[in-house]
């Protein structure tokens, strides 16, 4: 099990909240969503990703970026120009670099979790994810995933269920 802080903080949120999961220990150079499900057998429509976007352009001037993190599956596509910057009452908004999500979250892109976000950051999560029996997302760093139910997001402080906050990935031609 990996002793990283980002992870170890999930963890403890976790233990705090007082949800079951379970922690699914992986290779870091499969962490990337693809890569993980075709690695460890999990399917697509059952992995989430945690995806921190940041909103520009509230007011003239040099307002900074507000962020939020959003949890959509993975066989769908977050609505960030539309529903998203919409809901931030921005002029633009944009996933956040791997940087800025580093900065904010402590995590790395492919560790990214709902657990153990910093206070305040509101987490959307799409209708979708709720209709899964469980989801498999980020564990707070490359190394490991997280196995829960769908309804543990709902025990963070904050997180509100957003309907057509993803659409559906169009399907593969051929």
């Amino acid at each position: 099990m990996t002793t990283d802080p980002a992870a170890a903080s999930a963890r403890a949120h976790l233990d705090r909240l007082g949800v079951e999961y379970e922690v699914m220990d992986c290779d870091p150079s499969l962490a990337d969503t693809a890569a993980f499900c075709e690695a460890y057998g999990v399917a697509p429509e059952d992995s989430a990703n945690t995806i921190i976007v940041a909103g520009k352009g509230r007011s003239p001037g040099d307002a900074p970026p507000i962020y939020v993190a959003c949890v959509v599956l993975a066989t769908t596509r977050l609505d960030v120009n539309g529903l998203v910057r919409k809901r931030l009452g921005t002029r633009k908004a944009s996933f956040a670099s791997a940087d800025e999500t580093r900065d904010l979250t402590g995590m790395l892109i492919g560790g990214v979790t709902a657990f153990g976000l910093p206070d305040g950051l509101p987490l959307w999560v799409d209708a979708a994810v709720m209709d899964r029996e469980s989801i498999v997302l980020g564990g707070g760093s490359r190394n490991c995933k997280i196995r829960c139910a769908p309804a543990a997001l709902l025990a963070i402080d904050g997180a509100e269920v957003v309907d057509d906050l993803a659409r559906p990935l169009p399907a593969e031609a051929g």
